[in-house]
C-alpha cells in the first residue's frame, strides 16, 4: 500500500491548502493512505523540516515542499499503484 505523509503544524494556512490538495487527489486513489505528522510533535521532524512545511512524502521519500500541485501528485501516485 501507498501511503503519504503530510508533515505539518497547526494553525498553517499553507498545510491546510495542502491537506486539501491531497485529500481532494485521493478521492480518486482508494488504495492510498494519508498520514499527518506535526513538527511540533516530533524533534527530529521540526529541526529538518521547520522552514519548509508542509512537506508531502510518499512512501517515505519527499514529493514536495510548501504547495502541492494536485497534476504532480496525480502523475506521480499514477507512478507508484500501477
Amino acid at each position: 500500500m501507498t501511503v503519504l505523509t503530510l508533515i505539518g503544524k497547526p494553525d498553517c494556512h499553507l498545510c491546510e491548502d495542502a491537506l486539501a490538495a491531497v485529500e481532494g487527489v485521493l478521492a480518486d486513489y482508494p488504495g492510498v493512505a494519508l498520514e499527518q505528522q506535526s513538527i511540533l510533535d516530533d524533534a527530529a521532524l521540526l529541526e529538518k523540516y521547520h522552514d519548509e512545511i508542509p512537506v508531502l512524502l510518499i512512501d517515505g521519500r519527499v514529493h514536495n515542499i510548501w504547495r502541492v500541485d494536485p497534476a504532480r501528485l496525480r502523475t506521480a501516485l499514477d507512478g507508484v499503484t500501477a
